[in-house]
């Protein structure tokens, strides 16, 4: 895991005062906060917490104060007031925030990403394609922290101050959300965002297939039919895809329903037999025993114990 360096040591980080105070303004409790810029929401929590499964969705975190790691394949991802992260694909790690107290919550902004608007970015701005379909075939292609810079900075800190003139964020929230998402692209890790975005690498399609498995994750899951829907062979299909994700698409099905099913028990109150069969499972005992192999405890104790908690 790398060090923590200083704030005060990057350039950029100028802006992190007015940003921490925007935000901790914004978030009156702990938890996940949505704003009148529906791709933009705030996050506070007020202490460390405990390492959790929990799924990422494709977004842009960018931290101004305390931190945070992201933890996938054994591989640990610090983000801070130093480094940004970015999920450029649906993705099920382990969160742990380890740098938060009450006077000093950690306070970060997410700002989601569309593989769309990134591929229109890409080609509207005359970026250059990756060097090759394979540019980044590491373990970490669909998740990566980077060191923050003041142009991405600057950036961030004009959209946080449009909320405060809410009638001009139809139209100045887009512009500078486009130029977030450029600085990323531009940034010293953009050609992985890149690589997922650019049309007819293997690396994108292997993003609409996590897509199509995000939307369809209860459907019957056929290795074939969805090889063949992103022109691959299934034998080539399988390696990338577990490059990208860090499990074979099976095993990737399988915590999007556990995740499913954890949400229903403690944001819903789901029973944890209705929940096990809302997403698939005919055997309870079965659930239960995967259940409390990804989540460390059986689903009654551990949704009793963690229910309330935001999952940020």
């Amino acid at each position: 895991m790398p060090s923590i360096d200083s704030p005060n040591d990057r350039p950029g980080c100028a802006a992190l005062p007015e940003l921490a105070q925007r935000i901790a303004r914004s978030t009156p409790g702990d938890g996940v906060h949505a704003t009148a810029f529906p791709p933009l929401s705030l996050v506070r929590l007020s202490g460390p917490t405990a390492c959790t499964p929990v799924v990422y969705e494709p977004r842009l975190v960018i931290v101004a104060q305390g931190s945070k790691t992201a933890t996938l394949a054994g591989q640990t991802y610090v983000y801070n007031p130093l480094n940004y992260l970015v999920v450029s694909v649906t993705l099920p790690v382990t969160g742990q925030v380890i740098e938060a107290t009450p006077d000093e919550p950690y306070l970060c902004l997410r700002l989601d990403i569309d593989p769309d608007d990134v591929a229109a970015l890409i080609a509207q701005s005359g970026l250059p394609q990756p060097a090759s379909p394979d540019v980044a075939q590491g373990l970490d292609l669909g998740l990566y922290a980077a060191r923050v810079n003041a142009p991405l900075m600057d950036a961030v800190l004009r959209l946080m101050r449009l909320l405060d003139t809410p009638d001009d964020l139809p139209v100045l929230g887009a512009m500078a959300r486009r130029e977030i998402l450029y600085r990323v692209l531009t940034g010293e890790l953009g050609h992985r965002l890149r690589a997922l975005a650019t049309k007819d690498t293997r690396s994108s399609r292997i993003a609409r297939a996590v897509a199509r498995l995000r939307e369809d994750y209860l459907q019957p899951l056929s290795i074939d039919e969805l090889a063949r829907t992103v022109h691959m062979s299934t034998s080539s299909f399988h390696h990338q895809f577990k490059a990208v994700t860090t499990m074979s698409p099976l095993q990737f099905q399988k915590h999007l329903r556990l995740h499913e099913a954890r949400r229903l028990m403690m944001a819903g109150g789901m029973e944890a037999l209705s929940a096990a069969r809302h997403v698939g499972y005919e055997s309870p005992s079965q659930f239960s025993r995967e259940y409390k192999r990804l989540f460390g405890a059986p689903p009654r104790s551990e949704v009793g114990r963690s229910r309330g908690v935001p999952q940020v």
